[in-house]
């Protein structure tokens, strides 16, 4: 399958749930390519920095440009599993990514900003969908508060439920001290000895795989 992390609005988390999806997958036995389409290279220098511990399961990284369609397709049938994470703005690389993938996961913070690209979000995955049917579209809320008395996300999620091309994911993935902790380190939260980080990222990778990746 080829899961495109995707979106118009930077700084949701995109890249964090690209590596961490690509490791849990990797942990699990699982052949993983993670295609970075960012010029800021998020996810490419995660890898380099994996790759120098040089004693964790291995996720092959490669980097994509301009119209990425014919790479990935031909990227699909090499491995087990694609993931590509796409810059947080409207590109290149973010249409043609989105009419070769199976499925897109739409990070957004529950906050105005991000609710109101979601608008465009879903105008882009209409015309995706125009050349590339088979494409699932979700909603993902993500770096949430983890204090129980602010609802921002549970308010978030009904307003998200009112985007015609989108399902809302029902994961949701907290602000936590170890997702950054685990990208500086090149580690996967999976592999930090952290119960609530591992437990979100296990339940988003089961929603999107199953059982059986």
């Amino acid at each position: 399958m080829i899961l495109l992390l995707g979106g118009e609005k930077s700084g949701t988390g995109k890249s964090t749930i690209a590596v961490n999806l690509s490791v849990w997958l990797a942990n699990a036995g699982i052949d993983v390519l993670l295609i970075d389409t960012d010029m800021q290279r998020t996810a490419s220098h995660f890898i380099e920095r994996r790759n120098q511990l040089g004693d964790l399961p291995k996720v092959h990284c490669t980097e994509k440009h301009g119209n990425v369609f014919d790479s990935v397709r031909d990227l699909s049938t090499r491995y087990e599993q694609i993931i590509i994470d796409a810059g947080g703005r409207d590109s290149e690389e973010l249409r043609t990514a989105m009419v070769a993938s199976h499925l897109l996961y739409c990070p957004l913070k529950a906050s105005q900003p991000d609710i109101e690209t979601s608008v465009h979000m879903n105008a882009l995955t209409q015309l995706a969908r125009s050349l590339n049917p088979q494409l699932q579209a979700r909603l993902l809320l993500s770096m949430a508060p983890t204090n129980p008395v602010i609802h921002e996300a549970e308010q978030a999620q009904h307003v998200l439920t009112e985007l015609p091309q989108f399902t809302l994911s029902n994961t949701i993935i907290r602000e936590r001290k170890v997702y950054r902790d685990a990208m500086s380190d090149g580690r996967g939260v999976v592999e930090m000895n952290n119960d609530k980080a591992t437990a979100e990222i296990t339940a988003l990778a089961l929603e999107i795989y199953g059982d059986h990746p």
